[in-house]
C-alpha cells in the first residue's frame, strides 16, 4: 500500500474528525483560517480524503459555531466529514460505523415547561398565549418565541392557530 504524505495541519484536521463521533471535520484549528484553511481543505477533498455532506437544514455557515462548511445554491448546510480513506491515512480503524450526519429529531424532556407547553397545545381545545403564560410562568413573547424556535423549528411540529369567540387567538399542535 503507498503511504499518503499528509502535511502537519492536515494530519491535525484528519486526527481530530477521526476522534468525533459524527465524524465532521470541522471545526477547525484555530490557527487555520481564511485561504489557508480553504487551501487545505480544498487537498484534502481533491485527494479523497474528506467529503461534503449536503442536509436538508436550512442553517447558515457560521464562523462562530464553525460547524457548516458552506451552503449550496438553496442554502442547504454542507458540512465535510473524514472519509474511509481518510481514516486509513492516519491509521485509524473504526470502533463503530459513523452515524448518518443528518440532524437527529430532538425529543421533549418531560416534566419541564416545554412538556407543559406540549402538552397544552395537543388539549382538546388548546391553548391561548394568556393560558400558557399563566401556566408556566413565562411571558408571552417567550411563548411565542418557544412555539416558533423550540416546537417548529426543532421538534418539527406544526403550531395551528384560530380565534375563537370568547376567548381570542387559540393554538394547537396540528394532526399530521
Amino acid at each position: 500500500m503507498t503511504q499518503i504524505q499528509l502535511s502537519d495541519a492536515q494530519l491535525v484536521i484528519l486526527s481530530a474528525a477521526a476522534q468525533r463521533d459524527d465524524r465532521n471535520v470541522l471545526p477547525l484549528p484555530g490557527s487555520l483560517r481564511g485561504g489557508a484553511a480553504q487551501k487545505v481543505i480544498g487537498a484534502l477533498l481533491k485527494r479523497g480524503l474528506i467529503a461534503e455532506t449536503v442536509t436538508d437544514q436550512l442553517a447558515k455557515a457560521d464562523p462562530a459555531l464553525n460547524r457548516i462548511w458552506r451552503n449550496d445554491e438553496d442554502g442547504c448546510a454542507i458540512l465535510l466529514h473524514i472519509t474511509d480513506a481518510g481514516l486509513a491515512a492516519i491509521g485509524f480503524e473504526p470502533q463503530q460505523p459513523v452515524p448518518d450526519p443528518a440532524p437527529k429529531a430532538r425529543t421533549p424532556r418531560t416534566g419541564t415547561k416545554q412538556a407543559k407547553l406540549i402538552e397544552m397545545l395537543r388539549a382538546e381545545g388548546g391553548a391561548t398565549i394568556g393560558e400558557i403564560v399563566a401556566a408556566t410562568g413565562w411571558q408571552s413573547h417567550t411563548v411565542r418565541g418557544a412555539m416558533s424556535g423550540a416546537l417548529k423549528k426543532k421538534l418539527g411540529l406544526t403550531i395551528a392557530s384560530e380565534k375563537v369567540e370568547g376567548r381570542g387567538r387559540v393554538y394547537r399542535i396540528a394532526s399530521d
